[in-house]
């Protein structure tokens, strides 16, 4: 996603504390990632590791460097800094702003901003708001609940009950995330995040009866705006020849925006209780993230059958071959 300097003061200049002081004419530039960029020794002179595309931030040790230069050596030191056609510049703090500051701006046409926060907290403050707008993203077909606190995405062929699914399960008490087009986003440490569009947000489609809003229905209580993608539960049309797993030792993954999410299979025919098996996949996946796989517990327990009842069969051959003898 590409973000301006206008767009980025419009969007995020209140809660970054930022206002525009020069270079209005650049303001159209592109901000292409969430990192910022320090250039302390570009103003030194050494210039073979700027990273021009990134936000460049002037902090106290950088104002106080130039501060300590003459003036014809401090327009020198910022010659160098704007001779790179940066997305613009940041001042931090509440320190004296210096002459040339502006009036390089308004001539390279670099926008120059100004935000009375620390350093370190503007970086801070700068990351976490535009982590999510460069975060990759994807759409999904589907419906996303929050069951038990986990995010079950539910997928299959169109009119195979999805929202339906989705509608009774908020019926139960459940949170309605997203309905029709779940919009995933990819954040740090491989964590999917699914939201609504901004058009479908509280809304679900019911075939037969049309677009619901489901706050309105069922309250705040009903609805959430956005919750991890922690599953996928696939429902497919009953067929007698399925290949489906049934034991739950073999487990299966899809993979979303680079990263692998668990999916479950469930078998659709007449008369099958759905909503049920969902709140069981969710208490079934909150048991194992405590460290409880009911699978392996009852393979270990049929092997520890298996081996008593073999430890049976060679005593009672032992007694046997005594008597014969």
């Amino acid at each position: 996603m590409e973000l301006t300097t206008a767009s980025l003061l419009k969007a995020y200049g209140r809660p970054l504390g930022l206002r525009l002081l020069a270079g209005e004419k650049g303001i159209d530039r592109s901000i292409n990632s969430s990192d910022a960029h320090r250039p302390g020794l570009t103003l030194t002179g050494f210039v073979e590791v700027v990273t021009f595309s990134l936000v460049q931030i002037l902090g106290n040790h950088e104002i106080e460097y130039l501060r300590s230069l003459t003036p014809e050596r401090r327009r020198q030191s910022l010659e160098i800094l704007y001779q790179f056609e940066m997305p613009c510049v940041v001042i931090t703090g509440r320190g004296r702003l210096l002459p040339e500051l502006r009036s390089l701006a308004d001539k390279y046409n670099t926008p120059l901003l100004r935000t009375e926060f620390s350093t370190t907290k503007f970086i801070h403050l700068l990351h976490f708001y535009l982590d999510e707008v460069f975060a990759p993203q994807a759409s999904v077909h589907g419906t996303l609940i929050d069951v038990h606190g986990v995010g079950l995405l539910f997928s299959g062929r169109s009119a195979i009950g999805k929202s339906e699914v989705g509608l009774d399960l908020v019926e139960r008490g459940h949170r309605l995330v997203a309905d029709d087009m779940v919009l995933i986003t990819r954040h740090s440490q491989g964590i999917l995040v699914g939201r609504s569009s901004e058009m479908l947000e509280d809304h679900m489609e019911i075939r037969g009866i049309g677009i619901i809003d489901v706050k309105r229905m069922y309250g705040i209580g009903g609805t959430r705006s956005q919750k991890r993608v922690e599953l996928i539960v696939t429902l497919v049309d009953w067929q007698e020849d399925f290949d489906y797993e049934r034991v739950g030792l073999e487990d299966e993954f899809i993979t979303i925006l680079g990263v692998e999410v668990p999916k479950i299979t469930v078998l659709i025919f007449p008369g099958k209780n759905i909503t049920v098996i969902a709140e069981m996949i969710a208490f079934n996946y909150l048991l194992r993230i405590d460290g409880y796989h009911a699978a392996q517990e009852f393979n270990k327990r049929l092997i520890r059958k298996m081996q008593g009842g073999r430890d049976r069969l060679s005593g009672l051959g032992g007694d046997i071959t005594a008597e014969s003898e």
